[in-house]
């Protein structure tokens, strides 16, 4: 019964990838021929690990001006949001640029949560700076928008769907070289520094898309730990809530060499590739700090060593996921958080309604780990048991309601909304939910 149950979980996540995508940032089915496979094989074969250069450290910020010297930058683009402009990571980083006289120019108007249209102005503003080298200090809002407004500066005869996933957009790989980007967290989430991809929402379609390339991925990724200690409760919470799922999601993603096509040229194997022995030691060792930091992290703002840990595990988790990908309760999360409608969430400071990403993803975690246990039971039993769950007796029929009641466990300790109903929605959104789902199947590895 666990092998037909197993059997059939594979074939209706197959169906809803046939049905769904046929994006180049996914499958590149776009490059496929019959027989062009090196390996022969239908499904792939090899999986490449890409990660931006890291550095971790109190006060490593302060760097950042020697760093951009070292490159020979002449003209740099230094890129926030209107909030942190005024907090002092930012003042950090302007402080090291004056003091390594490197010129520069400020964007603070990227928006929390970008949309094409922020996409668009942060890409003019790129344009007409003519920018030698980027910085970005922020969330993941800002590092995507920076890494959006370096790739289309460095391809300004392109247009912007082309390198956006398809069905939404053409998913044409990048093949020009862009400038040196140098990011600067501020949160403890996305993992945004280590990774090549670039998430905003598509206003036309509300729904959130993305451009997913190992070429936009920073130069350099500045981890440093005590820009995480300026964050209110809500914005650790559900930071690091991200950094749960993207350990969750990579570690029980499909195997890299369970995923179609082969791809017959390495230049079009994706970005998101599925689990593979790398990405696995991210994945488990992220979620071990989640498990031992998070509470700690959230409860105390004063807690240097918890706040520390968790800025470090959302880098790691970005190494695992950024290489093996994501699956459903990000690509469920999206449409979330697209379709919004007046939920404010509490310690963000926008003037527009929001549900934060790390939010939209965790609430649907419960039902989506349930559901994805029959894949890999074992995998969804060792994570459960890293949350606090005993399995010393477990039934490996049982591994997803187990996960599912530790997750939940887990939120509720951490006064999470109580589902979708809390943050607005109702039975009547659900096929609008379903329908900004779809087309998140290029961002998933399934």
């Amino acid at each position: 019964m666990a092998a037909a149950a197993r059997a059939r979980v594979a074939h209706l996540l197959k169906q809803l990838q046939r049905a769904a995508c046929q994006c180049p940032g996914h499958s590149h089915t776009y490059s496929q021929a019959p027989g062009l496979s090196p390996s022969g094989k239908t499904t792939d074969y090899a999986f490449e690990m890409a990660v931006s250069n890291i550095r971790y450290g109190a006060g490593v910020t302060k760097e950042v001006g020697m760093d951009l010297q070292n490159m020979g930058a002449k003209n740099v683009c230094l890129m926030t949001d209107k909030n942190l402009s005024q907090l002092p990571p930012v003042k950090t980083v302007m402080d090291s640029l004056v003091k390594n006289g490197i010129n520069f120019k400020v964007y603070d108007s990227v928006r929390v949560e970008p949309t094409d249209r922020s996409f668009m102005e942060a890409i003019e503003f790129a344009k007409k700076g003519a920018f030698d080298a980027y910085v970005a200090v922020g969330g993941g809002s800002t590092m995507d928008t920076c890494k959006a407004a370096n790739l289309y500066a460095s391809s300004p005869h392109s247009h912007f769907l082309d390198y956006v996933n398809a069905p939404i957009g053409k998913g044409k790989p990048v093949t020009v070289p862009l400038k040196p980007l140098i990011a600067v967290p501020t949160t403890s989430g996305t993992g945004s520094e280590t990774t090549g991809v670039a998430i905003f929402d598509y206003e036309h379609l509300k729904v959130k898309t993305g451009i997913a390339s190992r070429a936009i991925k920073p130069t350099l990724g500045l981890i440093d730990p005590l820009h995480t200690l300026h964050m209110p409760e809500r914005v650790v919470a559900n930071s690091g809530f991200d950094v749960l799922c993207h350990a969750l999601e990579s570690y029980t993603a499909l195997p890299y060499h369970m995923r179609s096509p082969c791809p017959s040229n390495p230049i079009t194997r994706p970005a998101y590739q599925g689990s593979n022995p790398i990405s696995d030691i991210w994945a488990v060792h992220a979620l071990q700090i989640v498990a031992k930091y998070l509470k700690r992290a959230v409860r105390n703002p004063d807690d240097l060593e918890a706040r520390s840990n968790m800025h470090l595990a959302s880098a790691f988790a970005g190494i695992g996921f950024g290489n093996a990908g994501v699956h459903l309760c990000h690509g469920m999360s999206y449409p979330i958080s697209g379709l919004v409608k007046k939920y404010k969430a509490k310690d963000y400071k926008v003037d527009h309604p929001l549900v934060p990403h790390g939010l939209s993803v965790v609430l649907t975690s419960p039902a989506v780990f349930t559901f994805t246990a029959q894949m890999s039971p074992e995998r969804h039993l060792e994570t459960a048991e890293i949350l606090g769950a005993d399995t010393r007796t477990a039934r490996i029929p049982d591994a997803g309601p187990i996960l599912a009641d530790t997750l939940r466990k887990f939120l509720f300790d951490l006064d999470v909304d109580d589902g979708l109903a809390a943050i607005g929605y109702s039975k009547a959104d659900i096929p609008a939910l379903v329908k900004g789902t779809l087309p998140q199947v290029c961002a998933l590895v399934l």
